[in-house]
C-alpha cells in the first residue's frame, strides 16, 4: 500500500520532506492566525490569564513556522 506522502512525492516531484516542512510552516501560521482570535475573545472577557496563555501559544506556532522554515530553506539551496 503507498502512503500519503508517497503519492505526493510521485505526483508533484517533491520530495517528501520538503512537503512536510511546508506543511508544518502552514500548519503553524495558520495556527498562530487562529490564536489571534481566541486572544482577543479572551480580553474581551476580561479574562487576562487565559489571553496569556493563547499568546505563548502563538508565539511557539511562530517559533516552530521559523525553524521549519530556516530547515526548508537550507534543503532548497
Amino acid at each position: 500500500m503507498t502512503s500519503v506522502t508517497d503519492k505526493t512525492q510521485c505526483t508533484t516531484g517533491t520530495s517528501n520532506e520538503i512537503y512536510d516542512l511546508v506543511s508544518v510552516v502552514y500548519h503553524a501560521l495558520e495556527g498562530a492566525v487562529t490564536y489571534d482570535q481566541y486572544i482577543e475573545d479572551a480580553k474581551s472577557a476580561g479574562d487576562n490569564e487565559l489571553a496569556s496563555f493563547f499568546e505563548e501559544l502563538k508565539d511557539n506556532n511562530c517559533q516552530m513556522a521559523n525553524k521549519a522554515k530556516s530547515l526548508l530553506k537550507s534543503r532548497m539551496d
